[in-house]
């Protein structure tokens, strides 16, 4: 569909469009639960559209933007910069690192490295990936080793464009995220006008009607959140970091009410495996621990502003 260029140069096969376009697109998929790692392979376009090294660019970039080569990010630790763990020295990437969405399918692999890095590694000999058992049915999640294998070095630690790429991908997690409760919404509410008792449709219960309102109130103002964020990377305006942090805090644990209130309104069936809702709760539980959880970007928000 082309959405992995969306936000690359039109020179490379992009749209030349900006994270914002990018973000709206990855709230409809989040909306629809789509399978396969979209976010990891914007972002590792993203991240190489940034870097200097001309060779990498030339190689990897349009076939990013074509959907030819598959993408993905390894971080690691709580997935903060400052906590990444892998090692490169002499070309080489050693380490390990757990919950890698995509890894099994993807060609490249954009790996945050210890005191705050980024390096690409090509799949290949050096590398292994072990599938590991996930809640979340939607994304294949793998821990990825690398001994010895060759990496070249995008961004060194203290760069200042791995924490705007590290905001971007908040961002773009908030999209999926706000996608992901408006479907909750929308369920909940057709649930509600079609399943009846005691003769008439469940939506004419007052006590169901506040409950759908107040998600209704969860997810709306989270949309502003989202597209101010995305604005703020774009234009890069002074509390970009900030507004993604918060983005990512809020709207992930808007994701988490939602699912869970929408579980509620339908009952019984809700609960169910057979019952579609299923997948989006399991959703919202990785969304609100990837890249980090609620409370670290709190912190991080609250160090941005000085307080």
């Amino acid at each position: 569909m082309g959405l992995g260029g969306l936000a690359l140069p039109e020179s490379v096969g992009g749209a030349g469009l900006g994270l914002l376009d990018l973000a709206m697109g990855l709230e409809v998929l989040g909306q629809g639960g789509l399978v396969g790692p979209v976010l990891e392979h914007c972002v590792a376009g993203l991240a190489l559209n940034l870097a200097d090294d001309g060779d990498a660019k030339a190689t990897w970039l349009g076939r990013i933007a074509s959907g030819e080569a598959v993408a993905t990010v390894a971080l690691g630790g709580n997935w903060l910069p400052e906590s990444w763990t892998v090692t490169v020295e002499g070309g080489k990437a050693s380490g390990s690192i757990g919950f890698v969405p995509g890894a099994d399918a993807a060609h490249l692999i954009l790996v945050g490295t210890q005191g705050g890095g980024l390096a690409l590694v090509e799949k290949g000999a050096g590398v292994a990936v072990e599938s590991v058992q996930s809640a979340d049915r939607t994304r294949r999640l793998s821990r990825v080793t690398f001994d010895g294998a060759s990496a070249t070095v995008l961004f060194e630690p203290g760069d200042a464009r791995v924490a705007r790429i590290f905001d971007a991908a908040l961002v773009l997690a908030s999209a999926d995220a706000l996608g992901g409760a408006q479907y909750c919404l929308d369920l909940s509410v057709a649930y509600a006008k079609e399943r009846e008792q005691f003769g008439v449709a469940i939506g004419r219960f007052q006590a169901l009607k506040h409950q759908l309102a107040q998600m209704a109130l969860e997810v709306e103002p989270a949309r502003a959140l989202m597209w101010y964020a995305a604005y703020a990377w774009d234009s890069e305006q002074h509390d970009a970091s900030r507004a993604a942090a918060m983005a990512k805090a809020h709207i992930a644990d808007r994701f988490v009410s939602v699912a869970r209130a929408a579980v509620a309104a339908h009952g019984g069936i809700g609960y169910t495996w057979e019952y579609s809702l299923n997948i989006w709760f399991r959703r919202s539980l990785f969304d609100r621990a990837y890249l980090g959880s609620p409370t670290a970007h709190r912190a991080r928000a609250a160090d941005l502003a000085g307080w």
